[in-house]
């Protein structure tokens, strides 16, 4: 297991502060990178891996902080470095070395240290290994190892996409293991992090209090067997659902979802971004915040940094992270991919309403039309369901969302042909948006999140628009 420290200072910590924090052990420890510099590990002379640190980065994005390690964590004013240290509990004296370190940063730098409880600026000699094995060698982030699963222990009030999530799990992937993440129940997961452990063979654990474990997704009661976590299934073989999977109480908070898919003619002059942007003012009245390539969110929105990198990426695809302006909690994720039809976006874009607070659903139309006139809209599912303002998600049952619109791009109906798309089997007949010679097509699904027949109107809408 390891745990995590991390220390928000106004000032970038240079190489002197970083040499006094390491020596938080004393002279006889040693020093190594990673990842070409971009970390830095503390080790003991036997060569167990003590503490990591990453190298520390700027957030311009404001109430990230806040939105990853809790509401009440103190954190300088934006832009403020971020450097995190996470020591494994294989060795006793690692955590409180951890925080030897970050105490000793907050001391020279101000500014924080989360969780506060573990700063301080003692030395923590470390007692050498009485077995005298050969430590076992892992990725940074990761716990434990088998043939066919990577473990990561964490205990975060939010499991978010991290660098070393993110690098833990690339690493999973190319040498064909799962990625699990195992955590206590209060946790929650930013969206990001949800999409890359959803299904099958990726999984979240939690961990309940004394013994017991189960997926937090999907409910399923889990065991450790034949070096990875499985289902525990009844004599029928059916499995088994944990007691505690239970559903969210209905607060009143609802989440409003938008899929939107744009494809772009593969033009050097093509800015990228605008299509998440023009969603977001529609919905908030304001820009996104913030974009990075990880969790926290670090850089501050510019649709021209974000085109450079995709372009710098390509043929290989990009994935992107994206938050809302202060005061409206709002996540998106997009995916940018080169495809025979040229450049595509894949956006998912999730934002959170309490329960005294209006869901803008007079907005989608508007913002349907102008991603059809603007950019290069191919089709929009949007959707609502009862979930957390806050846009994390809790290791409890939660409602599926229910469809509200569906919208059709222009390209898109004149590949099927207008007169075909333009009469569904549905109640209510599309909405035609833009320009009469192009128009795309906007469908009403009716229901307020909660009304599951929606579903069965988009599936007859889609086989639909499929026949032809």
């Amino acid at each position: 297991m390891t745990k995590d420290v991390i220390v928000l200072t106004p000032t970038m910590p240079d190489a002197k502060t970083i040499v006094a924090g390491l020596f938080a052990g004393g002279p006889d420890l040693e020093v190594r990178t990673l990842a070409d510099g971009a970390v830095v590990q503390l080790c003991a002379p036997d060569g167990r891996t003590l503490v990591s640190v990453e190298v520390p980065f700027l957030v311009h994005t404001p109430g990230e902080a806040q939105r990853l390690l809790g509401p009440d964590v103190t954190a300088p004013d934006v832009p403020f470095w971020w450097t995190e240290a996470r020591a494994s509990t294989a060795v006793e004296e690692a955590d409180r070395l951890a925080g030897s370190f970050a105490g000793r940063l907050a001391t020279v730098l101000g500014g924080s240290v989360w969780p506060p409880q573990a700063a301080h600026t003692d030395v923590v000699p470390v007692a050498p290994d009485a077995s005298g094995a050969a430590p076992p060698t892992t990725p940074p982030a990761v716990d434990a190892l088998t043939d066919g699963t990577a473990v990561v222990i964490q205990d975060r009030p939010v499991i978010a996409m991290t660098s070393w999530l993110s690098d833990a799990l690339r690493e999973a992937t190319a040498n064909d293991r799962a990625l699990t993440i195992v955590t206590p129940p209060r946790t929650t997961l930013t969206l990001p992090a949800r999409f890359a452990l959803h299904g099958h063979p990726n999984r979240w654990v939690v961990q309940l209090p004394g013994s017991g474990y189960y997926d937090g997704l999907s409910g399923a009661e889990l065991h450790w067997q034949e070096q990875a976590f499985t289902p525990v299934r009844d004599a029928d073989g059916s499995t088994r659902v944990a007691a505690s999977f239970q559903p969210v109480p209905d607060t009143g908070e609802r989440q409003l979802i938008l899929n939107i898919r744009t494809t772009h003619e593969p033009d050097e002059r093509l800015v990228l971004g605008g299509a998440l942007e023009s969603a977001c003012r529609h919905l908030t009245g304001a820009p996104p915040a913030g974009w990075s390539t990880a969790e926290p969110v670090s850089l501050p929105w510019s649709t021209r940094q974000l085109t450079a990198l995709a372009r710098s990426r390509a043929p290989q695809p990009t994935w992107l992270v994206a938050v809302g302006p202060a005061g409206s909690p709002a996540v998106a994720t997009t995916t940018v991919t080169r495809t025979t039809a040229g450049v595509e976006e894949d956006i998912t874009l999730t934002l959170g309403y309490g329960p005294d607070e209006a869901v803008p659903l007079d907005a989608i139309e508007p913002l349907a039309q102008a991603l059809a006139a603007e950019h290069g809209l191919t089709s929009m599912l949007t959707s609502l369901r009862a979930a957390r303002r806050d846009v994390t998600v809790p290791p409890r049952f939660e409602a599926p969302p229910a469809p509200i619109t569906f919208t059709l791009g222009p390209d898109a109906v004149r590949g099927i042909g207008l007169t075909h798309a333009a009469r569904p089997p549905l109640d209510t007949a599309p909405v035609r948006l833009g320009a009469a010679t192009a128009p795309c097509l906007h469908y009403p699904l009716g229901g307020d999140g909660s009304d599951a027949s929606a579903w069965e109107r988009l599936q007859q809408l889609m086989d639909h628009l499929k026949a032809a």
